[in-house]
């Protein structure tokens, strides 16, 4: 098979940092996808993405499609001759050259022929425009006056098939060889000479990486050389990282400062500064305390790196001037008295406020605190504070600043410590793998926010489905369920949601509807885990365990699943489901009678008392799962003997009740735990 490597560059002009890595996935998705469609084979896809150029490189692409056989079929036999000669016309052949062939229960006139296959060079113009086309852009851009539009203007196109220029015009486009390096430096334009060599002459000719990853780790290294010069450490954020990556394309980190005094003003605000305005990373000294310094990444080689480091450092004095302007103007007013403004602010259309928010948190937060051993002043009050620093001038120019800059604000005011740390931890956890509250105030007002946010849109018709929740209801659910089942809340959550969707005024149908919507956020939650949902669905299903009483709870049931989960792992764990399994059979059209009767055999009595015994441990033990389980596995001898030497269903109908009972006996411990039927395979 003849083979050739592919590649597609599309050069721009600046693209959307944040959009660059998903615009050459999607670039890189359309090409093999239709690759595949064609059924072209290709042994391995690369695909780069610079601020200025997105580009695929497909290596050992088939240069022909195999041939195939091409069949059509035609009328019925038996037609009518003028259906069966137009047929045959269609496919430019005589009857006599038409096939017969069975299809279903008929037979038909079939016309086959073998199809040369196409060559790529052939499909490749219509391919790459097909690529382009598709790749999925909200916010598209016309330039000059041309029919096309993408997301940034397109200037340059290569499309080569192992040396060869493959002959297209492409959104006006038409295709070579020839690239464009940096603006300033290097070689500006070079060709390339073969497609396999694209990465080697972009280095070679203009010092680019186009491989986004290992661009990516270039500048981590950089930084990190950086900051070790200047005796710190550099805390590197993934997604500044990512975004820095995708501005420059010949990186080169250097370090520069900022005046000592502006640290008076609290770090989290110097640090949002930095990175959402210039995209520096701050550094820390040996003991984690922020320095008055800073690493940027230049786009460009300099002569005089100093006039860089020093236009840097004239340019984030100002930023750093206006948030020194709005700590000290913030601070003039204290939260409390900033309650009213609150109500100038929509929560949501139909909602009401933030200012009504704030009074339902309140509440919650305080019923909460009473719940899991927190203050409940502190609590309740941290939960009316907890919105009003969206009315400062801090928040308003850093959103990503709430909830942290009301804790400095409520400690500015003198409110309690406790107070002060719930306003900044409330908003945890913002997204996966972040952290909790670490205080039980913290937990209380968190988890009264995000519950009342969920109740309230979903109480009001925004429900999120498959593939749209663009309210995060399902992150929040998932965010309260981890702070219970995390910081060991013994919180009845049925009840809270009751609470909550009171506080709203709504029906008690809908309030189950939203209580069941959380509940099933747990699917996810063990997922990542890589808990069977079988487990799950057992600890769910059982008779004996919904979560209405204080020994039902959402902890309780993570116990219940925790212990089942290492319970599952021994082998005769597996046949005592298959025993429960055969139990649920039996009594599925069986219902014991409360006649009292002897046992007829030893097997009876020895399950009996078996189960007798059992039972009193797990009283005893009632929230130790992990024992109640090992209990449960110590009756699996009696139980054996019981199912191998006595017949359920005797004809004695006295002896068969007596016996159901037996084996009802067994399911009820069994489910005080879990339906254990949900557990085989």
């Amino acid at each position: 098979m003849n083979t050739k490597d592919f590649l597609l560059e599309l050069g721009t002009e600046e693209l959307p940092p944040k959009m660059l890595r998903q615009l050459s996935n999607d670039l890189s998705a359309n090409l093999t996808k239709q690759f595949d469609g064609l059924k072209l084979s290709y042994s391995k896809v690369e695909n780069f993405a610079t601020p200025r150029r997105l580009a695929v490189l497909v290596s050992d692409l088939q240069c022909q499609q195999d041939e195939q056989k091409i069949e059509h079929k035609g009328p019925a036999i038996g037609s009518k001759e003028a259906a069966i000669a137009g047929f045959a016309k269609s496919c430019g052949v005589d009857k006599s050259n038409l096939q017969q062939k069975s299809f279903g229960e008929t037979d038909y006139y079939f016309f086959s022929k073998q199809q040369k296959g196409l060559k790529i060079q052939d499909l490749l113009e219509n391919i790459v425009d097909t690529a382009i086309k598709k790749i999925p852009i909200t916010r598209a851009m016309r330039w000059g006056d041309l029919d096309f539009n993408f997301v940034r203007p397109v200037h340059w196109l290569i499309i080569l098939l192992g040396a060869d220029i493959i002959p297209a015009t492409v959104m006006g486009l038409i295709s070579g060889r020839t690239t464009r390096g940096l603006r300033f430096t290097f070689e500006t334009k070079f060709d390339i000479d073969k497609a396999q060599n694209y990465q080697k002459t972009l280095l070679q000719n203009a010092k680019i990486e186009p491989d986004f990853s290992k661009r990516k780790e270039i500048i981590r290294q950089q930084i990190t050389k950086v900051a070790a010069a200047n005796n710190a450490s550099a805390v590197i954020d993934e997604s500044l990282l990512d975004e820095v990556c995708a501005l420059v394309e010949y990186p080169r980190a250097f370090s520069g400062v900022f005046d000592q005094r502006f640290l008076q003003v609290p770090e989290e605000a110097l640090i949002s500064a930095m990175k959402s305005h210039q995209k520096y990373f701050h550094l820390l000294d040996n003991k984690g305390k922020l320095l008055p310094a800073f690493i940027s990444v230049a786009n460009i080689e300099s002569s005089d790196l100093s006039v860089i480091i020093d236009g840097n450092e004239r340019v984030i004095s100002p930023r750093l001037s206006d948030s020194e302007f709005f700590w000290q103007q913030d601070k003039s007013a204290s939260l409390a008295s900033r309650l009213p403004k609150l109500d100038n602010v929509l929560f949501m259309q139909s909602l009401g406020s933030m200012g009504d928010k704030a009074k339902r948190i309140e509440i919650l937060a305080g019923y909460i605190a009473d719940v899991i051993g927190a203050d409940k002043t502190h609590s309740a009050r941290a939960g009316l504070l907890a919105k009003t620093d969206l009315v400062t001038d801090m928040v308003g120019e850093f959103a990503d600043l709430q909830g942290v800059m009301g804790g400095y604000y409520a400690r500015n005011d003198g409110e309690d410590e406790a107070v002060s740390k719930a306003i900044s931890e409330h908003y945890h956890p913002r997204f996966s793998g972040d952290s909790l509250p670490a205080t039980k105030e913290g937990l209380a007002v968190a988890i009264a926010d995000k519950l009342d946010t969920i109740t309230g849109i979903y109480g009001i018709g925004h429900k999120p489905t498959g593939s749209k929740d663009p309210y995060a209801l399902k992150r929040a659910g998932l965010g309260l369920l981890r702070m219970i089942i995390e910081s060991e809340l013994k919180l009845d959550l049925q009840n809270l949601v009751f609470k909550s969707a009171k506080l709203y005024e709504f029906k008690d149908a809908l309030t189950m509807e939203i209580y069941n919507f959380i509940l099933a956020r747990l699917g996810a939650y063990y997922q990542e885990k890589g808990i069977d949902k079988n487990i799950l669905k057992a600890v769910s299903n059982s008779t004996h365990n919904e979560i209405k009483s204080s020994s039902g709870t959402v902890y309780d049931w993570h116990l219940r699943i925790l212990a089942l989960n290492i319970f599952m792992q021994n082998d005769e764990a597996k046949d005592l489901v298959e025993v429960n399994k055969r139990i649920k059979n039996i009594l599925k059209d069986e219902i014991p009678k409360n006649d009292n009767t002897n046992f007829t055999t030893a097997y009876e009595e020895n399950l009996a008392k078996s189960l007798a015994a059992a039972s009193v441990i797990v009283k005893k033990n009632s929230n130790d799962y992990t024992m109640i389980l090992k209990v449960f596995l110590e009756l699996k001898p009696v139980i054996d003997d019981f199912f191998d030497n006595v017949m359920v269903n005797d004809e004695n109908l006295m002896v068969k009740n007596q016996r159901l009972k037996l084996i009802s006996l067994i399911r009820q411990l069994f489910l005080s735990i879990a339906d254990f039927t949900y557990l085989s395979k």
